[in-house]
């Protein structure tokens, strides 16, 4: 793919109660991207306050212990030019109040996308919207009977550390996104530079995305 041709700009979903790691992990990976091509981030939420990861196993434990991220954009004043978008996961995915307002944005947004990336339960958050509907996808497989449950219509895959399925690329949970987003960046932008940027970052990637032991260890296969 020449220069021309490649993704600029990505975006980013908050919602609360997201897993900080399946939204960080990538980006991080991305910010080192950023130094050998040209990058710009959207981060984008319900509204411009801050959006913090606490979630409700921390309420009942009475830890207050959430992180926050700040959007640069509401949902309602999204840039129209994002070309890759990325959902993360986490405890906020399984309360419609927690992510009121994203299923409408990405049903709405998706067909105007290059590619779409999910990390752990964001895929059960995208499956709401039908834009998986017969496509395979993966989740978190702690989650899977879960995740499973949101829409039957998905050609859910019970153990696979990553999955593809046209411009929609979905991870397992929470650290497998490091691995999606390295496989991802190595479809795109070519395996040596993948290559490089886990070299860089001291990272063993798995490259195998069918190497899922976690598939095994909480049942869903």
């Amino acid at each position: 793919m020449s220069a021309q041709q490649l993704p600029k700009h990505i975006g980013v979903i908050l919602f609360p109660g997201f897993q900080l790691l399946d939204l960080c992990g990538p980006l991080d990976v991305l910010n080192i991207l950023a130094t050998k091509h040209t990058l710009k981030l959207s981060v984008l939420a319900a509204t411009l306050d801050p959006v913090s990861t606490q979630h409700v196993l921390q309420d009942e434990k009475k830890s207050d212990f959430g992180e926050k991220l700040v959007p640069t954009h509401t949902f309602a004043t999204a840039p129209d030019d994002i070309e890759v978008l990325l959902l993360p996961g986490g405890y906020g995915s399984r309360s419609e109040e927690k992510i009121e307002g994203v299923v409408e944005f990405l049903r709405s947004y998706y067909p105007r996308l290059r590619y779409m990336l999910t990390v752990c339960t964001g895929s059960a958050i995208l499956a709401k919207t039908g834009v998986l509907n017969q496509r395979k996808a993966t989740s978190n497989k702690k989650a899977f009977s879960w995740v499973k449950e949101q829409n039957t219509a998905v050609q859910w895959v019970p153990q696979a550390r990553w999955v593809v399925d046209g411009n929609i690329w979905t991870s397992s949970g929470i650290s497998a996104g490091i691995d999606l987003i390295y496989a991802w960046i190595g479809e795109v932008y070519g395996e040596e530079l993948a290559t490089l940027l886990a070299d860089q970052s001291e990272y063993d990637r798995n490259t195998d995305s069918w190497n899922d032991r976690f598939a095994e260890r909480w049942g869903s296969v």
